[in-house]
């Protein structure tokens, strides 16, 4: 059993865990930095340890400060959420040596997944199909490879995700400018510059599968598609991936699942594939070992409550639904709710919200940490929350968002919420099974 969780977050996820931990009879500590000492989720959980000043480096992202303020709590586990922490493999054997439960993956999972080649190598020996490129340790390497896959490509890091030290390039001529780049993008994010190649799919869509194993069994909740995106980061997300062939989803999702079995997988986590928009062909990109933000859409038309199977599993236990016991219905859609200004290119707004009046009703979920009054810090990501609809049919889905998005009312900082409303407005959007290219067509 987990007696005390320690969760090793901040923001929207927090929260998200302190309900469900609550729900379980789960005391709760939340590890906040001094800048988020008074936030929602520190009112909200049942203790506060301070694991360090503002900056992230200093405080969510330093294992030694979360590790000594776990231990000083007394807690038994420790659940780490998404981002900072949370595929750190040096983090979970630290939080093991000291006698406490990680909640995720074991350590050779972590090192596996968060090395992108290793991952695209185990991805290879369980049958899964891979874009054309690979390794390229030195600049040599990065031109032969290029040469071999052909342009556009992708220049990716191989110690991390998120779209941080990725590039594309479209020209020979442009190589060496986008390759500095995105090495100095990796080291400064991942403290590792190195970078591998992979050919780019001018019409790709981004599709995952949410997963869940026990280390012996591994079953699939379906998909999502995260296509729109900007810079490679997800903006909207829904459930099922709209406007696919069932031959090609199920074939994704059992892809997914081969995968988790062969590295005997557990806990939650996302694959995700490259599917190209002209044949439904897919390829494996990476996989995400630690719940996702966009987790709510694949709750909505499951009724799995992703985070209970995180902390069960923890526990020891065996997974406890089989793959005959998930039955999605309707649609449902994520849109995130950043602190940002999209009319002076995204530029981060942090600030204090002196009006924040989220939607509610019927198949409306939201997903906050931003009450009347509340602090979005200059130190993280801009997330401000997450609106979720959910429907019968996608039609009903999108009609909820875009009524959902006009009674939504944020004041004192921008945010995202003026794009979202040009977006579920869009016919592209409203037909469904757009590609990655949908934000640079969209009307201002």
């Amino acid at each position: 059993m987990i007696h005390k969780l320690f969760i090793a977050n901040r923001g929207e996820i927090a929260l998200r865990v302190i309900r469900t931990a609550r729900a379980m009879g789960i005391e709760t500590v939340l590890g906040a930095s001094e800048a988020d000492a008074a936030s929602l989720p520190a009112q909200l959980a049942d203790h506060v340890q301070i694991v360090g000043p503002g900056p992230s480096s200093q405080s969510y992202l330093a294992i030694d400060g979360v590790v000594d303020a776990m231990v000083k709590s007394g807690c038994d586990a420790v659940h780490p959420g998404y981002g900072f922490l949370s595929e750190n493999a040096a983090f979970a054997r630290a939080v093991q040596a000291a006698g406490v439960r990680f909640v995720g993956p074991d350590t050779k999972t972590l090192e596996g997944m968060g090395d992108k080649l290793a991952a695209r190598a185990l991805a290879v020996e369980a049958g899964l199909p891979v874009l054309p490129g690979g390794e390229a340790a030195t600049r040599a390497d990065v031109h032969a490879r290029a040469g071999q896959t052909g342009y556009p490509l992708l220049l990716k890091a191989v110690a991390g995700g998120g779209g941080k030290g990725m590039r594309r390039v479209d020209r020979a001529e442009d190589l060496d400018s986008a390759l500095d780049m995105a090495q100095a993008e990796a080291q400064a994010a991942f403290g590792n510059a190195a970078v591998y190649v992979e050919r780019f799919v001018a019409r790709g869509r981004h599709v995952e599968v949410q997963l869940l194993g026990d280390g012996t069994q591994a079953i699939h909740l379906g998909t999502r598609d995260c296509s729109i995106q900007r810079r490679f980061q997800k903006l909207v997300e829904e459930a099922p991936a709209p406007a696919m062939p069932a031959e090609a989803r199920e074939g994704i999702e059992q892809a997914a699942v081969r995968l988790a079995r062969h590295i005997g997988y557990r806990g939650a986590g996302t694959a995700e594939f490259l599917v190209d928009a002209a044949d439904f062909s897919f390829y494996f990109l990476e996989l995400n070992a630690r719940i996702q933000v966009e987790h709510p859409v694949t709750e909505a038309i499951t009724g799995v409550d992703i985070v209970e199977q995180q902390l069960l599993v923890a526990m020891g236990k065996p997974l406890s639904l089989t793959q005959a016991m998930v039955r999605p219905h309707g649609h449902a859609i994520e849109v995130r709710i950043n602190a940002e200004d999209p009319d002076a290119d995204f530029r981060p707004s942090p600030g204090r919200a002196v009006r924040a009046a989220w939607p509610a009703g019927d198949g409306i979920r939201v997903d906050t940490h931003i009450g009347i009054g509340g602090e979005v810090p200059p130190f993280y990501d801009s997330l401000m929350g997450k609106l979720i609809v959910h429907g019968d049919t996608r039609e009903q889905a999108v009609t909820r968002l875009s009524d959902a998005l006009r009674s939504l009312h944020i004041e004192g900082l921008p945010t995202t919420a003026s794009l979202h409303r040009r977006i579920v407005a869009d016919p592209r959007f409203i037909a469904g099974g757009v590609d990655t290219g949908f934000l640079a067509g969209l009307a201002q």
